[in-house]
């Protein structure tokens, strides 16, 4: 998705218009295509800076959220087996899963901003987002799961890669 091209389309009072709407809770539309396209760039785009942003700094060392720990130890409370490093879709879109993760979720709201938020996960942690490998998710599942892996050492394949692609970029020169 050339997400330069779909904001200059929407020009200057556009992507005003596009910054309210996008602020607005989900229930206040119907099904706007124009409107599914701007959630689209802003999951992509908060989904670019993050796999950015592991494949720059040591995973161990981000703080995703003021609540991280609280998350990462009410996560692992609800979900101890849960694998992370290849998630099963099912167990996080089922209908038993939904079950499950709805009041895991709930406990976040008024504690981490846009909880509820539509975000793009990795399935494959070792690996980047691609439509292969990417579901939609609400942020906070997003974070808990993304804090785990940062936390667990499932995300340090993705900056070590980066760091040796980084340094022999530099042997080059």
């Amino acid at each position: 998705m050339d997400t330069g091209n779909v904001l200059a389309s929407l020009g200057v009072e556009g992507a005003t218009a596009a910054a309210h709407a996008l602020s607005l809770p989900a229930e206040a539309y119907g099904n706007d295509a124009q409107l599914e396209v701007m959630w689209a760039m802003k999951a992509y785009n908060h989904a670019e800076v993050y796999f950015n942003l592991i494949s720059s700094v040591e995973p161990k060392f981000l703080k995703l959220t003021k609540s991280d720990e609280q998350i990462y130890t009410k996560f692992r409370e609800a979900f101890p087996d849960l694998s992370i490093g290849v998630l099963d879709p099912d167990l996080l879109k089922s209908a038993d899963a939904k079950e499950k993760w709805r009041p895991f979720c709930n406990q976040f709201e008024g504690v981490v901003d846009d909880f509820n938020y539509g975000t793009l996960l990795r399935l494959d942690c070792q690996k980047d987002y691609t439509e292969e490998n990417t579901i939609f998710a609400t942020r906070i599942q997003f974070y808990a799961i993304e804090i785990a892996r940062n936390r667990e050492g499932y995300n340090d394949i993705v900056h070590n890669a980066n760091s040796k692609t980084k340094q022999h970029k530099k042997d080059e020169c």
